[in-house]
């Protein structure tokens, strides 16, 4: 997995890339915990697997920007990925886009 965290019209931005696994989860945490931004939004576009801790870190990281008074999103996520997030319910939890054009206006 990869991450790159970047800043876009006061946004931090993380462009995720590959598998979200109880492996790799811990490097998207700690690029998490570098953010500056209450606007954050997740680029899934890229993310080809999720596995429950991947799951896990997704919601710590939407209840820490929420209790810092912000607001998360997820951007971008192939249909694979989607239907996880529908068969979970957390398709209700997080405000899922389309793209991450579409979340930088919206979250």
């Amino acid at each position: 997995m990869e991450v790159k965290a970047l800043e876009e019209n006061g946004f931090s931005v993380f462009q995720v890339t590959g598998e979200i696994n109880i492996s790799t989860s811990p490097e998207l945490r700690k690029a998490f915990e570098k953010q500056s931004s209450k606007k954050v939004v997740v680029d899934l576009e890229k993310v080809t697997y999720i596995d429950s801790s991947g799951l896990a870190t997704l919601v710590e990281m939407l209840k820490k920007t929420k209790a810092q008074g912000g607001s998360l999103g997820l951007a971008g996520m192939t249909d694979k990925v989607k239907s996880l997030f529908e068969i979970t319910k957390l398709d209700k939890l997080f405000s899922i886009y389309s793209s991450r054009a579409q979340a930088l206006t919206q979250v």
